[in-house]
Parts: C-alpha cells; structure tokens; sequence
C-alpha cells in the first residue's frame, strides 16, 4: 500500500514543478557539478602518452582496472586527474564503517550523534588522502614500467614526475569528495552516487554502439541482440522492485500519562529491507576475484600454477563463477551484520518503550529481529548472484561490454531511484509548505 506521500507525489504534475523554485535550483546545481566532474575525466595528468595508457587498458582491461576505469568514467583509461575517481574515498569509508564494529572508542562516537558523525567523517577524510596517496604512488611507479608499441607510457620518468603525479591524483580525488558532498547539501540526491553514476552512464552510449557494431559485423545475431535488450529491461524492473521491497516490522509504544495529559499509545513499524548490504557485496567480490588475473597479466614470466589459477578466474570461468557466488553472500550477510545490529535495535526499543506485539521486550526481540534478517538476507544476495551472474555470462561468452555488468546496472537503477525520491520528498513539503501558507492567508481574512 502505498503511502501518504507516495500518493500526493503521484498526483503532482509540471505546473507544481515549476513553482518549485527551490528545487529548480537544487537540479540546477547538481546538473553543473556533474559537467564540471565531467570536464575534469579529459584534463591529462602532466607527463604521460595517454595512447600508450589507453592500449595497456586495451590489453589489461578485463581485470580490476577495467573495474575501476568503470567507476572513473573512463578517466583511468586517459590517465587524467580524476583517474582514481572516489573509490579512495569509498573504501576509507567502509573501512571506517567497519571499525565502528570492532573498535570500542569508534562505536562511542557512531551512538554521540552529530558530533560523533563529524568526527567519524574527518577520520574518513584523513583516511581516504592516506588510502589516495598509496594508490597514487602506485600507479605512478607502474605508469613508469609501462611500454607501448609507441614507446614509454611516462616522457619524463623519475622522482619529479612520481611526486607530481601523486599531488595532481590525490588533489583530484579530494576534489571530487569536496563536490560530492556539495551536491548532497545543495543538489539533489547522494553526491558520492551521482558522480559515480554519471561515470558509467557517460560510457553506455559508446557500450552500446559496439554491441550494435558486434551485431552489424554478424559477431551477435539479430535474435541474440532481441533476446539481450529483453533481458536487460527484465533486470531493471527486477532490480527496481527488489530494492523497493522490504519486510515491515510492527513497533507499539504503549501510553502513558504524564501529569493531565496522555501520551503515548502510537503504532509504526521498523523497515527492513530485501537488499540491506546494497552494491557492496558485488564490488567487494568482484576486486577480490580480479586481482590475481590482473598481476599476472603484467607479470612477464609469472609461474605455470599461478598463470593456471589466474585462468581459472578469468570472467565466465566455472571456478570465477562458483567463488563469485559465494563470496556475493558471505559479502551480503557480513555487511548486512555490520549496519544493522539487532541487540542495538531491541535494546533501543525496550528502552524508549517500544515492544513487537506477540514478542517479549529484550532478547526475545533481537532474537526475533536476527531470524528475519537472516531470512531477508539470503533471499537478497541470492537475488544479488543472480543479477551479477547473468551479466558475466553474457560478458565472457559474448564479448559485451563491461558496462553491463550486474555492479553497473545496480549502481545506475539504486542512484536513480534514491534520486527520484528526494525529487519527491522536495515537491511534498513544497505542497505542504503551499498549503500552509494558504491556510495562515484565510485565518487572516
């Protein structure tokens, strides 16, 4: 059943948007920032012969850096200042997310509230320019080792080159964390997401004419290509309702009264959702599975055992699909372990009152709230195997392209959503604000 807002959202129309001022600004801006991180995806890092970057991606870019030329919008590929994109970022913050877990002090200040989040944040960022940096240096020093049938990926090689190189990636990625969190307080939507998102979504055009270009070759058959575009529009709406599908657990507070006057006595629900862990778990597969195959790939005289394992992870292998799989679900059900803590959850609830009808207050309730999680969390990464298998079938046996992998299209349909949402969120409390000043208008009168 749908919801009060989710009702009024459904009746608005073009006239309520355009009187959104607000909301016309906040669009606006998010609009301008995702152009400037897309300008930023062609500035070259200084020194480097991009076409010997761009034929090394060519011939390694299957692996993990094909991944995270993904992630980057294709600014890997042209070695540009954007190259390492967010995910320094991204991985200080599931680092840190991680330590709330298991680090006393860090889970003191996850429960201190704004205070605790600012500090949690100023580690993340201390955190992403240590994690930025190493990655830097890395791909400076490998920049270095490169060599094309064109000559040296990098003109000028040595310590000037290695230091310019880390300063100009690491000033763009805290740049691009700076504008993030510019569009998540004066756009719309998750800033970290939306750039992200624009990333991929600026390289499916080119994905797509290449399929088109593999079927206008005869390398795909006209009913093959049919027979794609019908299970890619499956998977979007498959992704589009499992993500919007949740398990609501009824919540009573009893009432009580206070001097005269009686409070108490509501009636909510606690949201769990089908999916809690997210993207997380198929991107942390994923860089786990890639890593082998990618270093031997530049390995020169790597062993035949380790040459042996790295092809029996390549894409659309039985051994790369089995482990895929299970390391989708252990990802899933650890993540989910880690947002969500069932004893926090009961606890909090005993405390401010709050009981589930039929379920003792206390452990009873977390034990009650670890059964349906445990349930909802296999059903959500089985859907999640199912989602990421399916594309790397169609990627190893086919030739497509990586950007439709499963990690892409729920990147692309998640971001969209939560997007739409606060579009939503944004023309409800214009209304409301509307009707507000309407009825303080007619009590004048």
């Amino acid at each position: 059943m749908a919801s009060a807002a989710e009702q009024l959202a459904a009746n608005f129309n073009m006239g309520v948007f355009s009187k959104a001022t607000e909301l016309k600004q906040r669009i606006w801006f998010t609009l301008g920032a995702l152009v400037v991180y897309r300008l930023g995806t062609y500035i070259p890092v200084p020194g480097i012969d991009a076409s010997v970057m761009n034929e090394m991606m060519s011939q390694h870019g299957n692996g993990l850096l094909g991944m995270f030329d993904m992630f980057s919008g294709g600014a890997l590929r042209r070695m540009t200042i954007f190259a390492l994109n967010l995910m320094p970022y991204i991985s200080a913050s599931i680092i840190i997310q991680l330590m709330t877990a298991a680090v006393p002090s860090l889970e003191v200040l996850k429960k201190e509230g704004e205070a605790g989040r600012k500090k949690l944040n100023q580690y993340t960022r201390y955190l992403t320019v240590f994690i930025a940096m190493f990655q830097a240096y890395g791909i400076s020093i490998g920049l270095e080792s490169m060599h094309g049938t064109m000559g040296p990926a990098v003109i000028d090689p040595g310590w000037f080159f290695r230091i310019s190189s880390v300063i100009t990636l690491v000033g763009g990625t805290m740049f691009l964390m700076w504008l993030g969190e510019q569009i998540t307080s004066r756009g719309i939507g998750n800033g970290t997401s939306l750039i992200i998102m624009a990333g991929i979504i600026a390289n499916l055009p080119s994905a797509f004419f290449s399929v088109l270009e593999l079927a206008r070759t005869g390398a795909l058959s006209p009913l093959f290509l049919l027979v794609f575009f019908v299970i890619a529009v499956a998977t979007i709406f498959v992704v589009v309702f499992v993500e919007r599908a949740q398990r609501r657990i009824p919540v009573q507070y009893p009432k009580r009264q206070v001097g005269n006057r009686m409070f108490g006595g509501d009636s909510t629900h606690i949201p769990l959702k089908l999916n809690t862990s997210g993207v997380i778990p198929p991107i942390f597969a994923s860089s786990i599975l890639l890593i082998p195959a990618t270093l031997t790939s530049f390995a020169q005289n790597a062993p035949s055992w380790v040459q042996w394992i790295s092809g029996q992870l390549a894409h659309g292998q039985p051994l790369y699909m089995v482990l895929y799989a299970a390391l989708i679900l252990f990802f899933s059900f650890f993540y989910t372990a880690v947002v969500f803590n069932p004893e926090e959850t009961a606890e909090n609830l005993k405390k401010y009152g709050g009981f589930v009808p039929g379920i003792r207050p206390g452990a009873a309730t977390a034990k009650y709230f670890d059964t349906i999680l445990t349930r909802l969390t296999f059903f959500g990464g089985a859907y999640l195997v199912v989602i990421c298998l399916l594309p790397e079938i169609l990627i190893s046996d086919y030739g497509l392209p990586f950007y439709f992998g499963g990690t892409s299209i729920l990147i692309v349909v998640s971001v969209t959503m939560d997007t739409i949402t606060q579009v939503q969120s944004h023309l409800v409390a214009h209304q409301y604000e509307g009707l507000i000043r309407k009825s303080r208008a007619k009590g004048r009168r």
